[in-house]
């Protein structure tokens, strides 16, 4: 029997009494893995802590999801999956043609057709990622689409070297939740934007995700979930502290809205969750949370689970937060 496997349980179907005993294995195990990497604790808090002292060289350039392919599939679906929240949001800065903007963190789309819709013609737009491999991928799109006065680039959103007070609206989406340290991320935005601009983004908040009716496997998903995403620094909870990370950094009017969507079967985004957990996989398995038959499982019952009308699936919060940079003295 593989270390990790549920084969005693039927993770469709399960029960009670048995379920209860599988998730209870799986919890040990994860804490057993953690308890053997040196002065790591098992709390969700020490956990966090822990990973964010571990030595790594440049542990806010590790992107928390990691870099597989499927995960830039991934994050292609997700302009398509939150461009109504993210088209709500540019609603409050009365954007016009002319006008310029940068897109932090674009990965290989982010908001950039967006913001071409609204700053073309006349206006500036450019994107900002830390891989290449979306960089390549966001500059075809550009190409592809033919649009002036789009570029983008290969850059640290910590340091990105362009000149200071330089956009209309600096806009980040689900970056600072996948770093270790987002303060200089936010701040370096602020710097960008100028004076009387906007910062503005969208930042996930996975501390809670609601599954009803409940099920052993969507439990398990969760634990590895956090344990996984947290294991360089990253805070899953990030979204609430958007707002006084921004006011933090110096920004006036900052407000925040805060959306709790349940999607319906078919939809792609009702499953993010185990999407986001597969692939954080390698990592999973490389930490000894779980092997790859444990992962296989848990991944059939929870889809199998979703395939249900009568599941209501709640992935967890999504804030959105802006805020004006004060206009020059």
């Amino acid at each position: 029997m593989a270390t990790g496997s549920l084969p005693q349980v039927d993770l469709v179907d399960p029960p009670r009494l048995e379920v209860t005993s599988a998730v209870d294995r799986g919890k040990e195990r994860t804490c057993r893995s953690l308890r053997q990497r040196p002065g790591a604790p098992t709390s969700k808090e020490g956990i966090r802590y822990a990973n964010a002292q571990s030595g790594a060289a440049d542990p806010t350039a590790v992107y928390a999801l990691g870099s597989s392919t499927g995960e830039s599939a991934r994050l292609q679906r997700q302009s398509d999956e939150l461009a109504p929240d993210c088209l709500a949001l540019l609603g409050h800065f009365g954007l016009r043609a002319g006008d310029s903007a940068i897109d932090i963190g674009c990965g290989p789309r982010g908001i950039i057709d967006l913001l071409a819709e609204r700053l073309l013609p006349g206006g500036r737009v450019v994107g900002l990622d830390s891989d290449p491999a979306h960089v390549a991928m966001a500059s075809e799109l550009v190409r592809g689409r033919g649009w002036d006065h789009v570029e983008v680039l290969l850059g640290d959103a910590r340091h990105t070297a362009l000149p200071a007070d330089s956009f209309d609206l600096v806009h980040g989406r689900t970056v600072l939740v996948t770093v270790p340290d987002p303060v200089p991320i936010v701040s370096e935005m602020v710097r960008l934007a100028r004076p009387g601009g906007w910062v503005a983004g969208m930042e996930a908040d996975m501390e809670i995700g609601i599954c009803n009716p409940p099920h052993p496997a969507f439990d398990r998903l969760c634990e590895l979930f956090q344990a996984a995403f947290s294991r360089n620094g990253a805070n899953p909870q990030l979204g609430r502290e958007m707002a006084g990370l921004y006011r933090q950094a110096g920004l006036e009017d900052v407000a925040v809205e805060a959306r709790a969507p349940v999607y319906p079967v078919g939809h792609s985004r009702r499953s993010i969750r185990a999407d986001l957990v597969r692939s954080m996989r390698p990592h999973i398995v490389a930490m000894g949370l779980a092997d790859e038959a444990e992962l296989e499982e848990i991944d059939r019952a929870v889809r199998a689970h979703f395939a249900d009308a009568d599941t209501l699936v709640m992935s967890g919060l999504m804030f959105l937060a802006w805020g004006r940079k004060p206009d020059a003295a």
